[in-house]
């Protein structure tokens, strides 16, 4: 267990969402922040979390959550739809904003909360908790010394069983779908590797599938990227899959290496890599990286620490979503009004 920060997080939950018992209360309990507040559109169920989780108090709705001045960090676990709305409203009262992704329903709002973030002067974050966690930066580390060769080609696939039908991640109104859901960390994983692929991917070309019963939402997409160094990408997602998959393979002209479940290694933690020499398997540990992520966000707010999650990362995120969807025949999602 990590030791009790000396200046904990005073961080306010927006929702009871069930992802925030993972992505944000074990982490606080393990690393010391607090959580000072919680609201929800049913106050007896704010409540509820509210006891069950040790949150020291109930707001009465998430506007009053925003005003509450003790509250200086807000964490953000809404449907898809409310992202934006909520990072907009929770930056303008002058919070620290850790966000679940994506950060907004389409680019154009992406590019107000970018433009939120700069005007408010806080801490804005995107959750993509496995770039902090030892299996993805051990990827990278394989790139960066050369034991993979030059990158040649990335294959991401995160997919997961079929969501009930009134889930709201089948809800186009709000922002529901894979790419949303789970293709944003597929996209992104690719992005990342831009430092070792001569710049940004460009889209190539995208399919997919609609879910039967709601229009205009995507129950699978594949999109092909390609580098200005000429490697490669697949970004590969699907919510009505045949079990769980969140696979990362990584090939490059002397090697490759994959990591089975880089979305959540603390399911899987292995990395297995690939060479000439033969094969091994390395494990890099099944701490949550929620828990990293949450210790990055605070490093950021509080001691100025590199971040490479903010407004901009996710702003250039969502154009690529944006531009996924268009070229498999989906609109972007439409914009969720409060």
């Amino acid at each position: 267990m990590s030791e009790p920060v000396r200046d904990p997080l005073r961080i306010g939950v927006l929702g009871a969402a069930r992802i925030t018992e993972r992505a944000l209360i074990d982490p606080a309990r393990t690393t010391g922040h607090r959580l000072v507040a919680v609201a929800a559109r049913d106050r007896s169920r704010a409540e509820a979390f509210a006891a069950e989780h040790g949150v020291q108090r109930v707001a009465d709705s998430y506007a009053d959550l925003l005003a509450d001045p003790e509250v200086e960090a807000v964490y953000n676990p809404l449907a898809n739809g409310l992202h934006g709305p909520w990072n907009l409203a929770a930056l303008a009262a002058g919070k620290h904003v850790l966000s679940e992704k994506p950060s907004a329903s389409n680019a154009e709002e992406a590019a107000e909360v970018r433009e939120a973030a700069a005007k408010a002067g806080t801490v804005f974050m995107e959750g993509f908790h496995y770039l902090f966690h030892p299996v993805t930066r051990r990827l990278h580390e394989l790139l960066e010394s050369g034991e993979l060769g030059e990158l040649q080609r990335v294959e991401t696939l995160v997919a997961i069983g079929a969501p009930g039908d009134s889930d709201p991640r089948w809800s186009l109104p709000l922002a529901g779908g894979a790419v949303m859901d789970l293709g944003c960390y597929s996209l992104h994983a690719v992005r990342m590797l831009a430092p070792w692929a001569g710049g940004a991917p460009r889209l190539v070309s995208a399919r997919g599938g609609e879910r039967a019963g709601a229009p205009g939402v995507d129950e699978w997409l594949d999109a092909e990227l390609e580098f200005p160094g000429g490697a490669t990408a697949s970004a590969r997602c699907h919510m009505a899959y045949d079990g769980l998959e969140m696979s990362c393979r990584i090939v490059g002209t002397r090697g490759e290496a994959l990591a089975p479940n880089f979305v959540l290694p603390h399911l899987d933690d292995r990395v297995v890599v690939r060479t000439a020499d033969g094969e091994r398997t390395e494990r890099l540990g099944t701490r949550s990286s929620y828990t990293y992520q949450l210790e990055a966000f605070a490093a950021r707010v509080r001691e100025n620490a590199p971040l490479p999650l903010d407004a901009d990362d996710a702003l250039a995120t969502m154009t690529l979503i944006d531009a996924c969807y268009r070229a498999a025949g989906f609109e972007p999602r439409p914009r969720t009004r409060v």
